[in-house]
């Protein structure tokens, strides 16, 4: 699929848990293995909750922010991967955090995922560890 560009809004987990549980769910539970009881964590109706749409308006990724200021569950659709959603819903996610008085930024990523978070500013530190039996390692925004 080719780059194009992807509107990404922040929304609430009230009126839009479906949509956002279905991308998890498969991301997540489907393709990566995860329990269902641990990518469903109970954290979601306190979190921040970002979507990326194409121009037709089609959900190809989320992510979310919870108040400690952790970027968690970002998840692309298989086949919007490669083309610039999971950029995008970073870089929306820095920049709507920046206007907000949260915690810095981090996330746990998994190792296969570290450059391109790096790419986006975070930085690694700390051990890798396995987290729903997938190494991550925890990574900081080293500039906000």
């Amino acid at each position: 699929m080719t780059k194009q560009l992807w509107t990404v809004d922040i929304v609430d987990w009230e009126t839009n848990h479906l949509v956002l549980t279905d991308l998890r769910t498969q991301v997540f539970i489907v393709e990566q293995d995860v329990p269902e009881e641990e990518e469903l964590d109970g954290l979601d109706p306190g979190a921040f909750h970002f979507i990326a749409r194409d121009a037709e308006g089609k959900a190809g990724g989320t992510a979310r922010l919870l108040p400690s200021g952790q970027v968690g569950r970002m998840a692309v659709l298989s086949p919007y991967r490669q083309c610039g959603i999971g950029s995008a819903l970073l870089r929306y996610i820095i920049d709507w955090h920046r206007d907000r008085a949260l915690p810095p930024l981090f996330l746990h990523a998994q190792t296969h995922a570290i450059p391109f978070y790096q790419k986006l500013g975070f930085q690694a530190r700390g051990p890798e560890f396995l987290d729903a039996g997938i190494p991550h390692r925890e990574m900081v925004m080293d500039h906000d």
